[in-house]
């Protein structure tokens, strides 16, 4: 029987977003998969998940990747610019990301999110 269903904002070709999937799944995790640099989160979806993860626009941002490093890095935007940038760039946001319920984690790596999965247990 599966356990609670879980939302990963998920990048098929990313290891840790596939090791963090692999984990929910060899776990008995029930997972809504969101592709989300097909299906690109609206603004609405992005403030609901910054709230389940108690975060900024910011913290979710990759700050390695190559368009960060080009276009953004050392500037100062708004959270609302940032929202709109990371709903331009998906790319730009941080994966793994998975949702329970009221609460959300980026799963990077993977072992904070059978920490994060487990809270619920004990």
């Amino acid at each position: 029987m599966a356990k609670n269903k879980v939302t990963i904002y998920h990048k098929s070709s990313c290891s840790k977003s596939n090791c963090a999937l692999n984990w929910l799944h060899e776990n008995g995790y029930e997972t809504e998969i969101r592709e989300y640099l097909k299906e690109v989160p609206t603004k609405k979806e992005l403030k609901e998940i910054l709230a389940k993860l108690g975060a900024k626009p910011i913290d979710i941002v990759r700050k390695k990747e190559p368009l960060f490093i080009e276009k953004f890095k050392g500037k100062n935007f708004t959270d609302a610019e940032w929202l709109q940038i990371l709903i331009e760039n998906p790319n730009l946001i941080e994966r793994p990301i998975v949702v329970d319920g009221y609460n959300a984690i980026i799963a990077r790596p993977h072992d904070v999110l059978e920490d994060f999965l487990n809270r619920k247990k004990k």
